[in-house]
């Protein structure tokens, strides 16, 4: 594998766990990125003078920022990019890391806290709404993990192996598929809690004479089973984007309002019925 051990990719691999702990408002992740980024420089520069090691660690102490998982992947590249890279070219370095942050930033967020989080916490929230089991929220860890270890030892390896060719060649395609493949299974998990977890029928009834009450949520069922869990969803997503989720609070007590309202008027608990 060149100058740089497996062993010492695997150091940096787990110092990334808590590269999220050192974060400044001047430089966010420079601090802890340069302490997961340390084993790679204590290798490459073991046998060169002091003021070269110092330098080494000072010269990737620059502004960055990015998502946790984007870090093994950039680290990787790093770490080849400076084995073979000459003394006098180490901006070059910097340059291409700094570039990196803003595209696997983007690539973090869609493929993770917008799609898979709410995915794995969607299925362990259900899984406990009922009961209150404490496997729900094991389950959510247990798929976050399951996840994001894999694509995070990758990213180090295969990122170390290729340098840059895993961005201009594989990168592309790779995270391509991953974000098609999550966006199907999110589409997938969230119209199955739709119709399992959200909870909204009518209990209008019609009666006519002596015969038995027309129920209205029967009729709809028939024609349309769990479109009022749909439309209500819906409203929800929609008022959550106007607001662009800082009015989530509003919307949940909202709800909460409203379905007092509507049971204690007989849409949903004591049946309200309409004679004609």
């Amino acid at each position: 594998m060149g100058k740089i051990s497996k062993s010492t990719l695997n150091r940096v691999l787990l110092r990334t766990q808590g590269c999220q702990f050192a974060h400044n408002y001047e430089r966010m992740q420079s601090l802890s990125l340069t302490y997961c980024f340390a084993p790679v420089l204590e290798e490459l520069y073991k046998d060169a003078p002091k003021e070269e090691r110092v330098h080494a660690m000072q010269r990737h102490l620059e502004y960055f920022n990015t998502h946790p998982l984007a870090i093994p992947f950039i680290l990787g590249i790093t770490a080849a990019i400076e084995e073979s890279t000459d003394e006098d070219q180490k901006d070059t370095v910097v340059g291409i890391k700094t570039s990196l942050m803003g595209p696997f930033a983007g690539l973090g967020d869609s493929l993770l806290n917008l799609t898979w989080f709410p995915i794995a916490g969607s299925i362990g929230a259900s899984m406990c709404v009922d009961n209150g089991s404490i496997v729900g929220p094991l389950v959510m860890f247990l798929l976050i993990n399951l996840l994001y270890w894999p694509l995070k030892y990758f990213g180090l390896h295969k990122g170390y192996e290729m340098g840059m060719d895993l961005v201009e060649k594989a990168g592309v395609a790779i995270f391509d598929r991953l974000g098609n493949l999550a966006n199907v299974l999110g589409v997938m998990v969230t119209g199955g809690l739709i119709a399992t977890t959200v909870k909204l029928k009518l209990a209008v009834q019609f009666a006519f004479g002596e015969g038995d009450p027309l129920v209205l949520q029967d009729q709809l069922d028939k024609v349309l089973p769990y479109a009022l869990p749909v439309l209500l969803t819906f409203i929800c997503y929609r008022l959550l984007k106007r607001g662009q989720g800082k009015n989530s609070a509003q919307i949940i007590i909202g709800l909460i309002v409203f379905a007092l309202v509507f049971a204690a008027i007989g849409f949903y608990f004591p049946a309200f019925k309409i004679f004609a």
